[in-house]
């Protein structure tokens, strides 16, 4: 069994294009031995956002802390603390922060993902 808090787990900056003032935590991943799904955590600051972006695996959040807005295409959806969020594969989304305290969510996404051409990778961040 593993068991780790957040606040003990180094962030990274998210890099991809797009992203502003948005830190990520992995809290278990294909490191720790999780064969099937990874979890995540993060943290986007006042004014800040993931990228507007799409992929083919799906994602599970729950707002953990503060206030945003989830885009599902080019729809806002206003999201809280508490709120669960299911983005289907090949969905484009984005989380803003709209607030002023950190939006933190937590995401679960598969540890591998299928490239389309029957091989496996592994997800970006698990």
């Amino acid at each position: 069994m593993l068991i780790r808090k957040p606040s003990e787990t180094q962030a990274q900056p998210m890099t991809m294009p797009g992203a502003d003032r948005v830190q990520m935590r992995l809290m278990v991943g294909r490191a720790d031995g999780a064969p099937t799904f990874s979890m995540r955590v993060f943290d986007v600051e006042p004014g800040g956002q993931t990228p507007h972006h799409q992929h083919n695996y799906e994602h599970e959040i729950m707002v953990l802390d503060g206030s945003g807005v989830a885009m599902c295409g080019e729809e806002p959806n206003d999201v809280t603390a508490g709120d669960v969020i299911f983005v289907p594969a090949n969905e484009l989304h984005q989380f803003r922060n709209t607030g002023d305290q950190t939006f933190r969510f937590m995401c679960i996404v598969p540890t591998q993902f299928d490239c389309g051409d029957g091989s496996c990778s592994p997800t970006p961040g698990s």
